[in-house]
């Protein structure tokens, strides 16, 4: 054979090689169709362990360590809440929540607390909402008993000074002149209202003349009242030995002791003021309606929370059927949006509602309450019903990405009286979930004939008007009323 055929054959050879070798690439980077895909399942989750304490004064005090970075965080829950603060001084609590910290301590006043903190690169936070109070601080590992120091100083001897009091307050009245600004904020705070009822501690509204009522006194008052050791959840996270841990909140805290009787911690009721009925918010200016539709839920403790959470998602999950149907398909809204939302220790909501043109308020309003019906006469699909639970199911890992946020989950529990594996039994709950199951819930809690809706937009201008929907319409006022004015 010639050395010129030689040369030739191993150049196609060679060339042979080469296009195989490029094109090999390209057949494996074939992307699959989604439903071929295959993903192994999720680890099961652990939880992580930890220590329980309880001090001789009643504090409880839970230690989790985790020495993957050089940092410690806590978070004191405190028992109380703005749902016990008197009905002519609403706002009170979340003040108190505000300068318990802003106001500084007995030995460091807010400046010099504050230049510390900095310095340091950590934090120290209070603050009190509706069902619970909550002090918390983050600090780099080695400047630990600085930073813990001044937590146990925020939490013993706070020192409330008068000029961070009255900033507070002038925060606060900002807030009230600005709380009409938002379309959206309008129908979430007033449908709270109007389903609670707005004397309810979960619906009331700050004002100017309640803010009025509240004197620096009141403050003093209301913290030495609700912000005690016996009612106080102490749970720390981090870089650090346990046992030396607890001999320094036992140092810290341990000798802390209140003479006065403790309060009634019992949760006020909360009960649905209107049975049913339309409510607007007349926004003359506006080219959209912001609307709210529900009536009062439930509690976490319900043992048909699992169902729910899966109807919830098959409702208003993305993907759901209001998604599904009344934005994609029908058009009928810019967003749509909703949650089936109890609630630990009282009823919560239920809400569906979204934002659409002003034209649309009515059929918007229809096709939502059409969607609610469906579920309530006929049985979801297998695949509706399988696409809710894994979407639950597939989401469970992120309750407990880190083990700061776990140790919050425990807490939480214990503060609230819940057992400590209440989300896995909802877990296993949410797996054994059937289509009977949601059909009986729906049909039981779903209710059609209590729906409170509430619309804020432009009313004279939507056509079809909401009368064609309902014979009474109340309109709602917003105005703000000055103090000293009813």
């Amino acid at each position: 054979m010639s050395k010129k055929l030689l040369s030739w054959l191993s150049l196609a050879l060679l060339t042979i090689l080469l296009s195989f070798t490029i094109r090999l690439p390209a057949i494996a980077d074939t992307p699959k169709h989604y439903t071929e895909l295959e993903f192994a399942p999720l680890p099961e989750i652990q939880l992580p362990e930890y220590d329980r304490y309880e001090l001789d004064n009643g504090m409880v005090v839970y230690l989790l360590e985790d020495r993957d970075l050089p940092l410690i965080n806590g978070t004191a829950l405190i028992r109380t809440g703005s749902r016990f603060e008197p009905a002519n001084k609403v706002g009170l609590a979340s003040l108190t929540g505000t300068v318990i910290r802003s106001g500084g301590t007995q030995s460091h006043p807010p400046a010099e607390l504050n230049a510390i903190l900095e310095q340091k690169a950590a934090s120290v936070e209070t603050i009190i909402n509706t069902s619970s109070g909550s002090a918390s601080f983050s600090t780099l590992t080695e400047d630990l008993d600085t930073v813990f120091s001044l937590f146990t100083e925020v939490l013993r001897q706070p020192a409330f000074a008068p000029e961070k009091f009255a900033i507070a307050k002038k925060q606060q009245q900002g807030s009230i002149a600005r709380r009409n600004d938002d379309p959206k904020e309008i129908a979430s705070r007033d449908f709270d209202n109007i389903i609670y009822g707005e004397t309810s501690p979960y619906a009331r509204t700050v004002e100017y003349q309640t803010l009025a009522n509240i004197s620096r006194q009141d403050v003093i008052d209301f913290y030495q009242t609700y912000v005690r050791p016996e009612s106080i959840i102490l749970g720390i996270v981090g870089d650090f030995d346990s046992d030396v841990m607890i001999q320094q909140v036992q140092n810290a805290f341990g000798d802390w002791q209140v003479d006065a009787s403790l309060p009634s911690l019992e949760p006020p009721a909360a009960n649905q003021k209107y049975e049913q009925g339309m409510f607007v918010v007349n926004r003359p200016k506006q080219t959209q309606s912001n609307i709210f539709l529900g009536h009062i839920g439930g509690l976490f403790s319900s043992p048909d929370y699992p169902a729910l959470s899966v109807l919830n998602e098959v409702l208003i999950g993305f993907g759901g059927r209001f998604f599904n149907e009344v934005r994609s398909r029908q058009g009928l809204a810019y967003s749509v949006y909703g949650s089936w939302s109890p609630r630990y220790d009282f009823d919560g909501l239920f809400i569906a509602g979204g934002q659409t043109q002003t034209n649309n308020s009515v059929p918007f309003i229809q096709s939502i309450i059409a969607e609610i019906e469906k579920l309530r006469t006929n049985p979801i699909s297998q695949k509706e019903l399988a696409n809710a639970k894994e979407s639950i199911l597939n989401s469970f890992v992120f309750n407990f990405q880190s083990p700061n946020q776990t140790l919050s989950r425990i807490i939480r529990y214990d503060y609230f009286d819940y057992p400590e594996d209440f989300i896995f039994k909802y877990q296993e709950q949410v797996t054994n979930t059937t289509q009977e199951n949601i059909l009986d819930v729906a049909q039981e809690y779903l209710q059609p004939d209590k729906l409170v809706t509430l619309v804020v937009g432009n009313h004279q201008a939507m056509n079809p008007p909401l009368s064609s929907l309902a014979s009474e319409i109340n309109i709602v006022d917003v105005s703000i009323p000055q103090a000293g004015k009813s």
